[in-house]
């Protein structure tokens, strides 16, 4: 049972509105943004927020976005955005491949370097402490610009929110994205934990 009980999707319906984004992403509106509307102020510049980190503006991909959020998120051991994360990777169309060795991603073949990079780059700044070293500012230097490093750093950011958002509000998961995390993370051991 969820910390916060989620309010309905017309509580508020400027949050209703900017809240349609979702149904792009995921293909409903997040139980996290419905919990969010008990101060609307705030679910209101989360979707703001959620929408520029996410926005395309060079070379990292939605996909690639997706699976920084799921590397960030599992780092923090957040079921409900594991998820979320995969089940948007797959909506935005990241390889099968990718999604079905997401795990192995360091050694799998289905991963470039750069993505490796930005992959790395995503569990090191999500670890407390943080893991970020200057061999890995290197890699990262390597083969991103500068405005692409703020694009992924907002990711993992906006994850690390997100992360201990859900998890701590126990936010239930919405079906959706229990078929995708079960399909592509539940041979790893994935299940809905305390988001059931």
């Amino acid at each position: 049972m969820p910390l916060v009980t989620p309010l309905s999707a017309n509580h508020d319906l400027e949050t209703k509105k900017l809240a349609e984004f979702f149904n792009e992403t995921l293909g409903f509106c997040p139980n996290s943004v419905l919990t969010m509307q008990h101060r609307p102020a705030i679910s209101k510049a989360f979707i703001n927020l959620n929408k520029a980190v996410m926005a395309n503006e060079g070379r990292v991909t939605s996909a690639l976005k997706r699976m920084m959020a799921w590397v960030s998120s599992n780092a923090a051991s957040c079921r409900y955005c594991q998820a979320h994360a995969i089940r948007a990777a797959e909506r935005y169309r990241a390889k099968p491949e990718q999604l079905d060795n997401i795990w192995d991603y360091r050694t799998h073949p289905a991963f470039s370097e750069a993505e490796r990079a930005a992959l790395d780059f995503s569990l090191a700044a999500s670890q407390v402490p943080n893991a970020v070293d200057e061999d890995l500012k290197k890699r990262l230097h390597q083969y991103w610009d500068d405005g692409e490093i703020v694009e992924i750093l907002g990711v993992i950011s906006l994850f690390g929110y997100l992360n201990r958002w859900n998890d701590s509000m126990a936010t239930t998961i919405e079906d959706g994205a229990v078929e995708s995390g079960e399909k592509y993370l539940g041979k790893h051991g994935w299940e809905r934990g305390k988001h059931g």
